[in-house]
């Protein structure tokens, strides 16, 4: 097995095509298919199904295509940081977060980390939805900030930062802001605004509906902005995360029996294809004081 080998799967892996894959590897195509058979033969068993136009990738084929895509990660980090090394550049790192993240809680880690790794551009790039284990994985991110821990996977480690909990937000001089402790009867009675993006939707209308409260969101949205700027605004409501507000004129109060909260976590890829700098940044999260 050469790294030959593993540019050329990876990139069948992608195209399903052996003149693609050939077209993008700068070889001829009997030359990558010599190679595909070569590394099958080592392997033990066929990687790719070849039916006509429908080829697809063997359960085999789809377990090496990630472990490759480890190794081509490593790679490129390898390349990036000796070039880094040598020439004076500064290490690039994206971390992927959720929507639903605010960033009231990172701004200040993030400025210390900066301060403490003066060779490091950090860029916080927002996943799409469905976006997390698989894109870690695959090395499209070097590290994710996720609203809650990913399933369990020994290729993945992640690092609990802090909990919160879901709270009711309203605007500074809504009625309910008043409340210490608002009642979830009374919610129904506002206009609600509803965040597309929550992790908790279902469990929240499941609590509203056990009291007789029936939400019936005239408004929903994906992006958080949009949701916070119309409830400071006027008198509409909304459901997030007690970090969460980011819009000037909002207040968070705990909502009766409404126990639901979630712990973000910092999560990496297992292994010596993960930069340095994101072990150090962990290590930083692990011993940071989250307060928001």
């Amino acid at each position: 097995m050469d790294l030959n080998q593993i540019r050329y799967f990876l990139h069948l892996a992608e195209t399903l095509n052996f003149t693609e894959a050939a077209r993008r590897s700068n070889v001829a195509q009997p030359s990558l298919t010599r190679a595909i058979q070569r590394l099958e033969e080592e392997l033990g068993g066929p990687l790719i199904y070849r039916d006509g136009k429908d080829s697809r990738l063997t359960m085999l084929g789809r377990e090496v295509q990630a472990e490759f895509m480890r190794i081509d990660m490593a790679l490129a980090n390898i390349r990036e940081h000796s070039e880094n090394s040598v020439l004076g550049r500064r290490r690039s790192l994206d971390i992927g977060v959720a929507s639903s993240v605010s960033p009231m809680a990172f701004a200040s880690f993030f400025d210390h980390a900066l301060t403490q790794l003066p060779s490091v551009q950090i860029n916080i790039l927002t996943l799409e939805r469905g976006e997390g284990e698989a894109e870690l994985l695959s090395g499209k991110y070097h590290a994710c900030i996720l609203p809650d821990a990913p399933s369990t996977n020994p290729k993945i480690e992640a690092l609990p930062l802090f909990r919160e909990r879901m709270m009711l937000a309203c605007a500074t001089d809504h009625p309910l802001a008043a409340r210490d402790i608002v009642p979830a009867e009374e919610i129904a009675t506002y206009p609600y605004v509803d965040r597309i993006s929550c992790e908790f939707y279902d469990q929240i209308i499941a609590h509203f509906m056990d009291r007789d409260a029936v939400m019936h969101p005239r408004f929903r949205a994906e992006r958080e902005d949009w949701v916070q700027e119309m409830v400071a605004r006027g008198h509409a409501i909304c459901i997030m995360p007690e970090s969460s507000a980011v819009v000037a004129g909002l207040v968070a109060r705990p909502v009766t029996g409404l126990d639901l909260s979630r712990e973000l976590t910092f999560a990496t890829v297992f292994g010596s294809g993960v930069p340095i700098e994101i072990r150090q940044i962990a290590r930083m999260a692990s011993s940071h004081g989250w307060t928001f």
